[in-house]
């Protein structure tokens, strides 16, 4: 599921980048995309990457412009019934696991690695609440280890896979991390009952549908569309050229992405619990977005 999809739900437009308001109220009244392409938890490793507390300063710096332009209880108002949106932890992971990474301790001790990605994913989510945001929808992370750039990897090497041909490792310690944020977010809601934090379960969601592929329309649960070598694996998508010709049918986009197939029976599902039901919990976005704060 990505942001694009959760607007289109809402009825809001397409959310422009952050960079290309050049401080306009108006821009940021329907909605603003402080994304990247790549986004890290930790401090990036790469200069192409951008970090959680990069993207915070800039919602923040947008929470004091709405304070200045609209007033500090319109402000208010306007932050309590917004929606955020958090999706991090994938790059980082693919760093660790996918792309050479010299952290060898981390690798060894992913609880360690685990612990810290949750413990600044936490801070995050306190500092949104106490500058007044109350609706906070939380991505987890998809399985890295069933993606097109994993099962080279293990075909490449001796790694271990599981039955489906996933890297068994890898989802090992992604589901370590969805499930100590899950429950940081279930007790946050319980410390303070005014706080709305969903979970979103995309890992469930993707293994779904390599589990019982043609439910849900697809054909090709382990190749990407769009990508070279093996299983479209060894580089991205350089060009839409390359693309498959039916995108459809194939879970994955590119190396680590899914298609817009599947994002979209991601989105469904988080909005309102189908065809997937219990994505995000407590509730879906849907109920989450009706609910008075």
């Amino acid at each position: 599921m990505v942001a694009t999809d959760a607007a289109k739900k809402l009825g809001l437009p397409y959310a422009s980048p952050f960079y290309s308001q050049n401080g306009s109220i108006q821009g940021f009244l329907g909605g603003v995309n402080f994304g990247a392409a790549e986004a890290t938890i930790m401090s990036p490793g790469s200069p192409n990457h951008q970090s959680l507390n990069q993207q915070l300063r800039q919602a923040f710096d947008t929470l004091q412009l709405l304070q200045l332009q609209l007033g500090k209880e319109n402000a208010y108002h306007f932050i309590q019934s917004s929606l955020f949106y958090l999706s991090f932890g994938k790059d980082d992971y693919i760093d660790l696991f996918l792309q050479n990474s010299s952290s060898i301790n981390l690798k060894r001790n992913s609880s360690k690695f685990a612990h810290i990605l949750v413990g600044q994913m936490m801070n995050a989510i306190r500092n949104l609440y106490n500058a007044g945001v109350k609706k906070i929808a939380c991505v987890g992370v998809l399985p890295l280890g069933c993606t097109p750039r994993a099962s080279l990897e293990m075909y490449n090497s001796s790694t271990g896979d599981d039955r489906r041909g996933c890297v068994d490792d890898i989802n090992r310690h992604v589901l370590e991390f969805n499930t100590m944020l899950e429950q940081n977010i279930v007790q946050f809601n319980v410390e303070l009952p005014d706080a709305h934090i969903v979970f979103c379960d995309v890992y469930r969601a993707i293994m779904e549908f390599i589990i019982n592929p043609y439910v849900y329309g697809f054909e090709d649960v382990k190749s990407a569309c769009c990508g070279l070598g093996r299983y479209g694996g060894m580089n991205g998508c350089v060009s839409v050229d390359m693309a498959c010709p039916q995108p459809s049918g194939h879970v994955w986009w590119d190396l680590y992405n899914p298609t817009p197939a599947a994002n979209s029976l991601l989105a469904d599902s988080a909005w309102h619990g189908q065809p997937l039901p219990n994505i995000c919990r407590p509730t879906t976005i849907q109920k989450l977005m009706s609910s008075l704060v």
